[in-house]
């Protein structure tokens, strides 16, 4: 079973991730895999300094990813270049990763993907997790993370698909509102009852 974990920023997802992770189940990480495809010397890296100029780039030659959020942060135009040349890599890796594991026996791979209906990726995977949280604490937990004003928090917040959408289309949602012992619970609950399923 491909399982995809989603969520929405600050919503808990990496917590979820790292659960599954200490119970043996394989991840595939999409930002991990975001991070890896715009390494120093990467096509994808050229392809970015190409269409955005070399300011999306530090001196040693990496992405200056501060420059490259604010150049599309607020431009839907930019951000929808941007992810049509990040996107098909990230996406052609995950699936080399999926695949990877599958050939070495895992019975079940974990596909943690935080944009994964904003990418329109649910045909990857069979069943989907979402990790979702209450509004106002999204917000408060963002802020505390990240250093950042209420405005700011909002436009990132508001930049993603509301959680409550994402709910609706879930097969499972673990609520992240409380403490990590009471998500875990809600986790190992879903577990036993898909793997009774399966």
């Amino acid at each position: 079973m491909i399982i995809g974990l989603t969520g929405s920023i600050a919503s808990g997802k990496s917590t979820v991730s790292t659960m599954l992770k200490r119970k043996g189940f394989p991840i595939v990480d999409a930002d991990e895999i975001a991070r890896q495809v715009v390494e120093p010397g990467s096509p994808v890296l050229t392809e970015i300094s190409q269409a955005f100029g070399q300011e999306v780039l530090q001196a040693d030659g990496s992405l200056n990813r501060e420059k490259l959020g604010e150049l599309i942060f607020n431009d839907k135009e930019k951000r929808l270049q941007l992810n049509g040349i990040i996107h098909p890599a990230i996406r052609k890796e995950m699936l080399r990763q999926k695949e990877e594991w599958l050939a070495s026996g895992a019975k079940t791979v974990i596909m943690d993907i935080p944009l994964l209906f904003e990418s329109k990726l649910q045909s990857l995977v069979d069943k989907i997790i979402v990790v979702s949280v209450t509004p106002e604490i999204q917000k408060e937990r963002l802020i505390a993370r990240n250093v950042l004003s209420e405005e700011e928090a909002d436009a990132r917040i508001q930049s993603q698909m509301p959680v409550k959408e994402k709910e609706k289309e879930a097969d499972a949602v673990l609520y992240n509102n409380h403490t990590v012992e009471q998500t875990e619970e809600q986790l190992e609950r879903l577990l036993l009852d898909w793997e009774m399923k399966s």
